[in-house]
């Protein structure tokens, strides 16, 4: 998976006068369609419900996508900032948006350095996104920063099995799937790194998304809240 991802590479090709990476081709054209095709079954759709319907007030979502999220939100979300650094994404995001019953506000930029204030947001959310940041660690712990005290942060993320077996074919998988979805690692272990990162989870499920590839599918459902020191 990769929602709110930014590859760049150097291959190049030219368009017109202007000379375009290869990757940055990909990234804004090709990737955004293929990451909704992929994460779109029924299943992660299930999941995504299940996993936002403790959502309120006013909500972070980053890796944003294009807004897959959206009508999986209940009632007692009053806001989404939708925080997305791919512009591919930002375009197919466009239509649902508009048509959201929630305000929506879109912002450009990366989960390392969120440009807001501290405590902004009653919760935060991240679907199919950690498994592609640049700095997990640094994310979850920025994500903290903008979370008031009393948030939470729901999690819908795939990563590192607990089968060994499987864990194996995700080292040897890793490396392919960097470079096809923009920095997507199969091999996170989401459920601690989030724990190390300060939160403390008060309802985690982790299991194997069913219709999906096991190396790909080993799903953490999760809502945590800041360990206030």
């Amino acid at each position: 998976m990769g929602e709110g991802v930014d590859c760049e590479g150097p291959g190049q090709k030219v368009q017109g006068s202007e000379t375009v990476s290869f990757a940055s081709w990909y990234e804004r054209r090709v990737f955004p369609w293929l990451n909704d095709r992929l994460g779109g079954c029924a299943e992660l759709e299930r999941i995504r419900t299940e996993a936002l319907s403790a959502a309120t007030g006013r909500v972070l979502e980053i890796g944003f996508g294009s807004g897959a999220n959206l009508t999986h939100y209940p009632d007692a979300v009053a806001s989404v900032t939708a925080l997305e650094p791919n512009h591919g994404m930002h375009d197919r995001a466009v239509a649902r948006i508009r048509a959201s019953r929630i305000p929506v506000f879109s912002v450009v930029g990366q989960g390392e350095a969120l440009p807001f204030l501290n405590g902004s947001f009653d919760t935060a959310v991240s679907t199919l996104t950690l498994c592609s940041v640049a700095d997990l660690g640094h994310v979850l712990s920025e994500l903290r920063r903008v979370l008031r005290p009393d948030g939470r942060l729901l999690l819908v993320e795939h990563g590192l099995s607990s089968d060994p077996a499987v864990a194996r074919w995700q080292g040897r998988l890793n490396g392919i799937q960097n470079v096809v979805a923009c920095g997507c690692h199969l091999n996170r272990a989401i459920a601690a790194s989030v724990v190390e990162a300060g939160f403390r989870f008060e309802t985690v499920r982790q299991f194997y998304a069913e219709g999906i590839p096991r190396t790909h599918g080993w799903i953490t459902v999760g809502e945590a809240r800041p360990e206030n020191e």
